[in-house]
């Protein structure tokens, strides 16, 4: 016997059909020529698939955003390790007036990102403190002028481009006293995430005085950092030793790709 679908039952089940039909997986960006610039935390350091000198992987954020969104064109030319003056002499010259989107991440290598999160691994609390203490006196005195510079070289050779600068997370977790065996003391990682906080704000700061918009990705990574339950971001790795303090697939993935798409909108 054949039962009548009621008229509620029948508008919930045309609505849903028509979802389903008109959902796609991310909008088309056909017309947009895209460039990434900056260093390894753009280039995909940390994640799997890294190549070439520079160590691009195509589980960075840059990629994945082509991926999804299936741009004109394509390219990243981030390199790990890159300072704000390689970024203006090797990373700038291939934008040019017909570039429509560029991202950029750079400034923690200028600080001494590498240096001080070893030596804090290496040495005691209070050593670990003087170098914070150094790189964030570099963060807030000289670092705003490099990034002026890094942005109106950018600006000048892509004056259409719409420029994205994202920030660096917290690296650490410190919801908890310890970090497994070796790990960090609390208090170091205290003051690497307050040389993180110094860091953002000089970037947000400096990036909105260029016309730019910054992507803060702090509270993408907030309860992901290293040493917690389910971290975005390497702790410290042998092999290969790059990929320490890195965001993984994960942080890429999760943290950076939605920090970008929701500043792009």
């Amino acid at each position: 016997m054949s039962r009548r679908i009621s008229p509620v039952l029948a508008c919930l089940v045309t609505s849903t059909l028509l979802t389903v039909l008109t959902a796609t997986p991310a909008a088309a960006a056909s017309d947009v020529d895209y460039l990434a610039l900056g260093d390894s935390y753009s280039s995909g350091v940390g994640a799997p698939g890294q190549t070439g000198l520079c160590l691009r992987s195509p589980n960075g954020y840059p990629a994945q955003w082509a991926a999804r969104h299936d741009p004109a064109s394509f390219r990243s030319v981030a390199c790990g390790g890159a300072e704000t003056g390689d970024v203006r002499t090797l990373q700038v010259p291939y934008l040019s007036s017909s570039t429509d989107l560029v991202t950029v991440t750079v400034g923690g290598n200028d600080a001494g990102f590498a240096d001080t999160v070893i030596s804090c691994t290496l040495g005691s609390d209070a050593y670990c403190a003087g170098k914070v203490a150094a790189a964030r006196a570099y963060i807030t005195g000289t670092l705003p002028g490099e990034l002026d510079r890094t942005y109106r070289a950018i600006r000048d050779r892509a004056p259409n481009a719409e420029v994205v600068v994202l920030g660096y997370p917290r690296l650490f977790d410190v919801s908890r006293p310890g970090c497994g065996i070796a790990g960090m003391s609390l208090a170091k990682r205290r003051a690497i995430n307050a040389g993180a906080d110094d860091l953002a704000a000089v970037t947000a700061d400096r990036a909105q005085a260029a016309g730019f918009t910054f992507a803060d990705v702090r509270d993408e990574f907030d309860g992901h950092g290293a040493c917690g339950p389910g971290p975005w971001i390497n702790g410290l790795v042998v092999l290969p030793p790059t990929d320490s303090f890195h965001p993984n697939r994960s942080g890429y993935t999760s943290g950076y790709l939605p920090a970008l798409e929701n500043t792009l909108g």
